[in-house]
C-alpha cells in the first residue's frame, strides 16, 4: 500500500513507512567514515612524500590538488573531460543494449547462447593491451577507446542479463501461459523484474572496468585531446604534478559517471514501475 504521506514509499498493511527517515543516520555514519578513509589515505600519501622528499618520483597530495586546480583553469582540461567522457558513454551504452538484446536471443533460442559463449569467453580472458593493439590496426585511434570500453562491458551485460531471465519463476510463467497472459505483459511483469537487479549489478562492476579499459586504450593509443593523452604526456615530461592530477579527475569522473549511469537507471524503474501499477 502506498503511502500518503507525499513521501512516496511503499509501507505494508498500511502503517506509515519510516525508511526515509530510518536510513537517513546511517547513510551519514557511512558518509563520515569514507571521509575519515579519505582523509586518512591521504595522511598516509603526504607522510610518503614527506619521506622519499622528491617530488618527481612522489609529489605531495598539496601539490597534486594545486596542479589539478591549475588544469581545470584551462579549456583544454574540459576539451579532454569531454571527449574522454563521451567515448566511455557511448562504448558503455552501445555494449549495454547489445548485450541485453543478445541476452533475450540467447533465452529464446538457447543455440544463441551455444554460438556466443565461447567468443565472449575468449573476449574476457584475453588481455586488454591485446584488443587495444589490434583495434589500433583495425580502426585507428578515432574510437579507440570507444571500442575497449564496449569489450569491457558486452560480456558482463550478456551473462548477467541472461541469469535474470533464467531465474524467472518458472510456476509463475506456467500460470502467464495458462492464462494466456500476452508476451508484452509477461515480459514487463515478469522477465524485467527478474532481469533488472541482474543488469544493475552488472553495469555496477561494468562502470569502473569500462573507465580503466578505455583510459588505458587512449595512453597505448595517444589519442589526441583526451584524458589519456594527457596522462601519456605527462609522464613523456616527466610532470609529476598534472600526472597524479589526471589520476585524481580520472578516478573522480569514474565515480560520477557511475553514480549518475545508476541513479538514472533506478529513476528508469521507478518511472516504469509507476506506470505498469497504473495499469494494473
Amino acid at each position: 500500500m502506498r503511502d500518503k504521506s507525499g513521501t512516496g514509499a511503499t509501507a505494508p498493511f498500511g502503517r506509515p513507512s519510516t525508511k526515509g527517515n530510518g536510513h537517513r543516520p546511517l547513510r551519514q555514519d557511512r558518509l563520515g567514515t569514507r571521509l575519515l578513509a579519505i582523509l586518512f589515505w591521504l595522511g598516509i600519501w603526504q607522510a610518503l612524500s614527506a619521506a622519499v622528499n622528491q617530488e618527481i618520483l612522489l609529489v605531495s597530495p598539496i601539490a597534486a590538488l594545486r596542479a589539478l586546480a591549475r588544469l581545470m583553469g584551462t579549456p583544454a582540461f574540459y576539451a579532454a573531460v569531454a571527449l574522454s567522457f563521451g567515448a566511455m558513454l557511448l562504448g558503455f551504452v552501445l555494449a549495454a543494449l547489445l548485450g541485453a538484446l543478445l541476452a533475450v536471443a540467447a533465452y529464446r533460442f538457447p543455440f544463441v547462447d551455444g554460438l556466443l559463449s565461447p567468443l565472449l569467453s575468449a573476449v574476457k580472458a584475453t588481455p586488454v593491451a591485446s584488443f587495444i593493439i589490434l583495434a589500433l590496426v583495425w580502426i585507428g585511434t578515432r574510437y579507440l577507446s570507444v571500442f575497449a570500453a564496449f569489450l569491457m562491458v558486452l560480456p558482463l551485460i550478456y551473462t548477467s542479463v541472461l541469469s535474470g531471465l533464467r531465474s524467472t519463476d518458472a510456476q509463475l510463467l506456467e500460470m502467464a501461459q495458462v492464462f494466456e497472459i500476452s508476451l508484452n505483459r509477461r515480459a514487463r511483469a515478469l522477465y524485467l523484474p527478474a532481469a533488472f537487479p541482474y543488469f544493475l549489478t552488472a553495469c555496477q562492476v561494468a562502470l569502473g572496468m569500462c573507465w580503466k579499459a578505455g583510459i588505458a586504450a587512449e595512453v597505448i593509443g595517444q589519442s589526441a585531446g583526451t584524458i589519456g593523452d594527457k596522462l601519456y604526456r605527462a609522464k613523456l615530461f616527466l610532470a609529476t604534478d598534472e600526472l597524479f592530477a589526471w589520476t585524481i579527475a580520472i578516478i573522480v569522473l569514474s565515480v560520477l559517471f557511475e553514480k549518475l549511469a545508476l541513479t538514472g537507471m533506478r529513476r528508469l524503474r521507478s518511472v516504469y514501475e509507476g506506470g505498469t501499477a497504473h495499469e494494473a
